[in-house]
């Protein structure tokens, strides 16, 4: 993932910050506990793509 693309993604719901997981290849929002999917590089920033993190992982 770029970084200067990671300073500048909000969610798009929110507007809020947005964690980077590598390892999960997602971008995640604390504030609606959801994780936007990374798809060959490029993240899917809609909201009915995204998925509900579950209360372990908020």
């Amino acid at each position: 993932m770029d970084h200067r693309l990671l300073e500048i993604l909000v969610c798009p719901v929110c507007k809020g910050p947005l964690d980077y997981k590598k390892a999960e290849s997602e971008l995640v929002c604390k504030a609606c506990k959801l994780a936007y999917p990374i798809k060959d590089d490029i993240p899917v920033m809609l909201e009915d793509e995204a998925r509900a993190l579950g209360p372990t992982e908020a």
